[in-house]
């Protein structure tokens, strides 16, 4: 074994366990964000959190998630790093509760790595929060290192840019 290999196989326990400690807080906490967000009134999550109602493609059950948001103009840009992103389809309308009121969205799930970078920044900027929540290294400049993005895109990551209508 190299030290290479070693250094990887002593890294990767150690970052599937804090992937996994860091999705059981959430879904912990997301019980909660499901009540309050699905309520039909404006509380002070709704500024950054929406629920969307996802209808699971293999079993058609509803999903209530909720996601943090940015506006970008007539869209709405949500990281998707989960496996609930898995459930759209680019031509099938979500229902999204959106401080207290429905509406229809369209998802597009947007890989194009520079057009994630310009994503990325847009949500920074409505929402400095979210760039320490998605989790990706930085480069000295502040944008997602490109090798760890390419990497983040090939193994799903995306983001979904909301059209409401």
């Amino acid at each position: 074994m190299t030290s290479e290999t070693t250094k990887k196989s002593v890294r990767h326990p150690d970052q599937t366990f804090k992937r996994r400690a860091q999705a059981r807080v959430m879904n912990t906490a997301n019980i909660g964000m499901r009540r309050v967000l699905g309520l039909p009134v404006s509380t002070p999550l709704g500024g950054r959190l929406m629920l969307a109602y996802i209808v699971g493609r293999k079993t058609g059950r509803l999903y209530k998630q909720p996601l943090s948001y940015v506006r970008d103009g007539e869209v709405l840009l949500t990281p998707g790093g989960g496996k609930w992103k898995y459930n759209l389809r680019e031509t099938t309308p979500v229902r999204l509760r959106i401080r207290g009121r429905d509406h229809q969205a369209t998802p597009e799930l947007v890989r194009d790595q520079d057009e994630v970078v310009r994503l990325l920044a847009v949500m920074a900027a409505g929402n400095p929060a979210a760039s320490k929540f998605i989790g990706l290294p930085r480069d000295a400049g502040g944008s997602p290192e490109p090798a760890a993005l390419a990497n983040a895109i090939k193994h799903g990551f995306c983001i979904v840019r909301w059209h409401l209508g």
